[in-house]
């Protein structure tokens, strides 16, 4: 498959784009290989400046959950463009979404809107140590939440990627502040919270992590957190940026039934536009500037164009049987993935909560950071690129989550296991 336009085209990019790309995992460094540069999109599939066309598993990184420019979706933004893209300035479409936010997710009694999840989880963080008082958090060795200074810290996704979970420029005073547990492990989290009397003001984490690849809770996992944090006054904070309307309508509170005290999302809430919230309970949310004293502001915060893009992508997703189709999807190129790597003789371990799905090549389980990283990241990259060669479009990185979306047809799932089957055999 010719590449040659999207090198070309990197190789300019690099000369006045740091790395060539405006995100780092976009690199393709992990895989040794040039990124493909996108053209455009409809449904379940991109297509490169070469003229190349994949089925989409990155779905813009989650968001796409609807497919690629779905009518309803285009409709509403072309009608809202038409009227203005931003005033910096209320509009209903603000309170529409809101509402429809608050009614999906179990947590959130109000909300404020953003334009990233990076700004809606250092937001949220802020309102945290403000209500309580309190100065340290907890996080999760690989989970990521952003590239925020306090959140750089034993960070997944992009950051493992790289090999470098802690990044330079983040002061030693800042990073000392952020207490980083197991994921998985209560005891690591006890042990943190003993050791740090009251002065812990919120845990943050990934309920389903899905920067480290995707990992389920285990059993009793959510319900200790929650748990701990209710009998120390400590503020519960799930990051569902990538699970919130992605593994249910209201997310993997919703799923499990654990209901944090704050919520970040993004991602879907703006249909492929740039957009990020976080919410909780009203008590909480009260604190934040200009109800309170806690200060946020956001020029582009609610701007109509991804309000509009929320509106529309959401109405869609409440549509009667959305999830169970999605969910039978979802289930088929999971188990599909993992039998024809079986057949091949070839070990994976594979893990799959909603539309989020991953492949570990790895002998064992993969519960954590330590146990996913020592997956085989080489052998992840022939196989990437032996499917990126059959047409299959996959995150550049062993440590990403894969997304089906609605738009993927049976004929494009059986694309799909019939690639992985052929990857596997050459890579075996």
């Amino acid at each position: 498959m010719n590449h040659e336009r999207s090198s070309i085209l990197f190789q300019q990019a690099k000369s006045v784009i740091p790395g060539g790309v405006n995100s780092p995992v976009r690199a393709f460094k992990s895989v040794g290989a040039d990124p493909l540069f996108i053209k455009k999109a409809s449904g379940c599939t991109v297509s490169d400046e070469d003229g190349n066309t994949f089925i989409d598993y990155v779905g813009s990184w989650g968001p796409m959950i609807v497919g690629h420019c779905h009518p309803d979706v285009i409709s509403a933004v072309q009608e809202t463009m038409s009227s203005g893209a931003s005033f910096g300035a209320p509009t209903e479409r603000e309170t529409v979404l809101a509402n429809m936010v608050i009614d999906a997710v179990p947590s959130i009694e109000m909300v404020r809107m953003v334009s990233s999840g990076t700004e809606a989880t250092m937001s949220a963080i802020r309102l945290a140590r403000g209500y309580t008082g309190r100065d340290k958090i907890i996080k999760f060795s690989g989970c990521y939440h952003g590239h925020a200074d306090s959140l750089l810290v034993k960070a997944g996704s992009g950051a493992a990627t790289f090999g470098v979970p802690d990044s330079p420029g983040v002061p030693a005073d800042v990073a000392k502040l952020t207490l980083t547990a197991e994921y998985n492990s209560l005891d690591s989290v006890r042990k943190l919270v003993a050791e740090n009397g009251n002065s812990i003001a919120c845990i943050i984490v990934e309920p389903v992590a899905g920067n480290m690849g995707t990992v389920p809770p285990r059993e009793g996992f959510l319900e200790g957190l929650r748990e701990i944090c209710t009998n120390e006054g400590i503020v519960l904070i799930f990051d569902e940026v990538m699970s919130g309307f992605r593994v249910a309508y209201g997310g993997v509170q919703e799923l499990y039934g654990v209901t944090p005290d704050m919520t970040t999302l993004g991602k879907i809430i703006g249909g492929g536009l740039p957009v990020g919230a976080f919410g909780g309970k009203r008590e909480i949310m009260e604190k934040l500037s200009p109800s309170g004293g806690i200060y946020q502001a956001g020029t582009l915060s609610g701007n109509p164009l991804a309000m509009s893009a929320g509106i529309a992508t959401l109405n869609i997703l409440k549509q009667p049987g959305f999830y169970k189709k999605l969910e039978e999807k979802s289930l088929a190129v999971g188990e599909g993935i993992a039998k024809a790597a079986k057949a091949a003789g070839y070990p994976i371990y594979s893990t799959r909560v909603g539309s989020m799905f991953c492949a570990f090549f790895c002998n064992g389980e993969v519960h954590d950071w330590p146990t996913a990283s020592l997956c085989d990241t080489k052998a992840f990259s022939k196989y990437f690129l032996a499917m990126l060669d059959e047409g299959i479009y996959l995150a550049p990185s062993q440590f990403e989550t894969g997304f089906v979306s609605a738009a993927h047809s049976d004929a494009d799932i059986e694309r799909t296991i019939a690639a992985a089957a052929k990857c596997f055999k050459l890579i075996a």
